[in-house]
């Protein structure tokens, strides 16, 4: 049996680490099975020698997050505990940077894994980027903020949302209203990023000063966007023929960014994905970069990760049989 005591410096910081009812300090017994016990501004561990060491080095994580200025959150302790487990803690401090963008309520936007910081630092060096993976992983959202941080910089002169307006499994059937009305419903995950960057005002000037379009990828044909920042969402349910399409839509001063998860193609049966074809045919060119996400980058409720490792079990039993 092996122990171990950590001395916070403050009573404020004890309470972050660990956390509204100890949460935080819970999450970390769960995790290596060792035993807790917090008094003031001192944490006690025991339990096995390894268990014992990597708890400490969750808790030493979130410090550095902490003194960085990033929110002791759910998603953020067992980002730490994950890290601690593999031995990269020391990583986080890579997490702590300048923030990309600010929303339109005042809160900063970081990485809050190194995938999205690996994903982010691609979209600033090249001129195309694609991000794959799964839900939650905050491919979109990042992206739209990289957009907006280049538009503010006045890097590019508009930003260009699309995405196929392709049914995911179920019939949508006639919808009311005018062309736009129509297309909105397949576009609304790119108008809450904007609203959440932007505010709702600010987004509207610009529309109507056509400095932002969002728009299905079906407008996209014939055109050269120049100065833009242009990003393709959803990709996965693309044709080939399509993704070489927007693609070829680069004009000068113009970056790219294409996201997709290869794991939620709705295309009709034996259709082959634009994006599945786009990450063989084009990857050893250089200025384009291909980021790949895992579960450990999902960033949304914690169930997402265990949702997506059990779909994953499902389907490499199912290509065993």
């Amino acid at each position: 049996m092996a122990e171990a005591v950590l001395e916070l410096d403050s009573v404020d910081i004890a309470l972050d680490v660990f956390g509204s009812g100890d949460e935080n300090i819970r999450l970390l017994e769960q995790a290596f099975e060792v035993t807790a016990v917090c008094r003031g501004t001192e944490v006690k561990l025991s339990g096995a020698d390894e268990a014992v060491q990597c708890a400490r080095r969750a808790i030493e994580a979130m410090l550095r997050l902490r003194a960085g200025g990033t929110p002791l959150e759910e998603q953020t302790v067992r980002y730490c505990i994950s890290l601690a487990g593999s031995g990269e803690e020391t990583r986080v401090q890579e997490l702590t940077g300048d923030f990309v963008a600010i929303t339109a309520k005042g809160r900063p936007v970081r990485p809050k894994t190194l995938g999205q910081k690996a994903y982010l630092e691609a979209i600033a060096k090249n001129p195309v980027t694609f991000g794959v993976g799964p839900a939650g992983t905050g491919k979109t959202y990042l992206a739209v903020a990289m957009a907006v941080k280049a538009f503010k910089a006045r890097e590019v002169s508009r930003i260009i949302l699309t995405r196929p307006a392709v049914e995911a499994g179920e019939k949508l059937g006639f919808l009311p209203g005018d062309l736009q009305n129509k297309v909105d419903p397949y576009l609304r995950p790119l108008y809450d990023a904007l609203f959440d960057l932007l505010g709702a005002e600010n987004y509207q000037r610009l529309l109507d000063k056509q400095l932002i379009e969002v728009a299905p990828l079906a407008y996209m044909r014939g055109r050269t966007l120049d100065e833009a920042f242009i990003i393709l969402d959803e990709a996965q349910n693309t044709s080939p023929e399509q993704m070489k399409m927007f693609l070829t839509r680069m004009g000068a001063g113009s970056r790219a960014v294409v996201t997709g998860d290869i794991t939620q193609i709705d295309l009709p049966d034996k259709a082959r994905s634009g994006l599945v074809d786009a990450l063989s045919v084009l990857k050893n060119i250089e200025g384009i970069a291909m980021v790949r996400f895992s579960e450990k980058d999902v960033v949304r409720h914690r169930l997402v990760q265990e949702i997506i490792r059990a779909y994953d079990r499902a389907q490499a039993a199912r290509a065993r049989r």
